[in-house]
């Protein structure tokens, strides 16, 4: 249930954007650029990225439309489910171990983040751009999890496949036109 009382309870962040046109524009132009734009990380890599940050967030509306999305992309079920339950073990490639590592750092306790960290993921063969990127994604991510959830905006299994498939065709831009 919604906590705008000028939004009906069922209202999903789309809603949220249209009654608020000035500054989701902007943040759904940030979105496109980040989420589908050039980066050393794939599109299914940054929309992993989206969910797992937004699964060790508890934020289950983020969590089911970008698992949608990045299953969309290439990545598996069962890869997302693996990384909230145990990274170390889950069925992902070695190369992005670092990369998470260092989101899920900045996550869950942003202030321990190290030099040793970053290098780490650089060590892996990642460019510095991926770091930025996926540093970018991860922040992004976090405040919309919060945005989300502060506002009270759930979705359904069923609206989670609806959105990602939507998010996974249009990308982000392909929102401003519903809004």
């Amino acid at each position: 249930m919604t906590f705008l009382p000028s939004l009906p309870d069922s209202a999903k962040l789309l809603d949220v954007f249209r009654a608020y046109p000035d500054t989701a524009r902007p943040l759904v132009d940030y979105h496109e650029a980040l989420m589908r734009g050039p980066s050393p990380l794939t599109v299914g890599e940054r929309e992993l990225v989206a969910a797992y940050v937004s699964g060790l967030n508890s934020c289950d509306y983020c969590y089911g439309i970008h698992s949608v999305t990045a299953e969309r992309f290439g990545v598996s079920e069962q890869t997302l489910t693996g990384l909230i339950e145990d990274l170390d073990t889950a069925d992902v490639d070695d190369r992005m171990r670092p990369l998470l590592r260092y989101v899920g750092k900045l996550t869950s306790s942003p202030a321990r983040v190290s030099p040793a960290d970053a290098e780490a993921v650089l060590a892996a063969g990642w460019e510095e751009q991926a770091l930025h990127d996926a540093v970018s994604v991860c922040a992004l991510f976090n405040f919309m999890n919060r945005f989300v959830n502060g506002l009270g905006v759930t979705a359904d299994d069923e609206y989670s496949a609806l959105s990602g498939a939507r998010l996974a065709d249009g990308g982000y831009a392909g929102l401003k036109n519903l809004m």
